[in-house]
């Protein structure tokens, strides 16, 4: 068994890249970043508003933009990827869930299974920043809202991906019909 193989039997060989022993595209990891970083980019104002001279989360957000157009190397967005879990862990509520939102979707360069953490952060910082009574409705159209981003070409594996692990991300991803 190559080395590659034994990474891709650990994970779920569908976020694994092909070159080492999985089923996933390259094309569709640029997408899962991508998307991973629209999911952050849409709640990054919940950091930004608490610690607007900060900016660790949007360099996270940015390095997944920029590996997914092939300008960065994978060890820099992961540790832009580190950079904004730091700045997570300094912070609190929906500015804390912001900032790890950033991270994982930096992180999706480097394990493309990331993506789905990007888009669970989301949800719970939106929760987070709506009023006492409001949070479930904002994770729910944060939720939604995040399915409309969702690429074609990626599209049934997200959703596959939320249906396996949503008891791992809090139930989060219980915002519709195809949850």
């Amino acid at each position: 068994m190559s080395a590659g193989e034994a990474y891709a039997g650990s994970r779920d060989r569908r976020f694994v890249a092909i070159s080492r022993g999985g089923t996933l595209s390259d094309a569709d990891h640029r997408l899962l970043a991508v998307w991973a970083a629209e999911c952050a980019q849409h709640v990054l104002r919940n950091f930004s508003a608490v610690r607007p001279h900060d900016d660790r989360p949007e360099l996270a957000i940015e390095a997944a933009r920029a590996w997914s157009r092939g300008e960065m190397p994978m060890t820099q967005a992961r540790e832009a990827a580190y950079a904004a879990h730091d700045a997570a862990r300094e912070s609190s509520g929906a500015a804390a869930a912001a900032a790890r939102s950033a991270g994982h979707a930096a992180a999706t360069a480097h394990m493309a299974d990331h993506e789905l953490g990007a888009a669970a952060y989301a949800i719970r910082s939106a929760r987070a920043a709506s009023a006492p009574d409001g949070g479930d409705g904002a994770g729910r159209g944060e939720c939604l809202w995040q399915r409309e981003q969702l690429p074609e070409a990626i599209r049934e594996l997200v959703l596959d991906d939320e249906r396996l692990r949503n008891r791992k991300f809090w139930s989060a991803f219980d915002c519709g019909p195809e949850s």
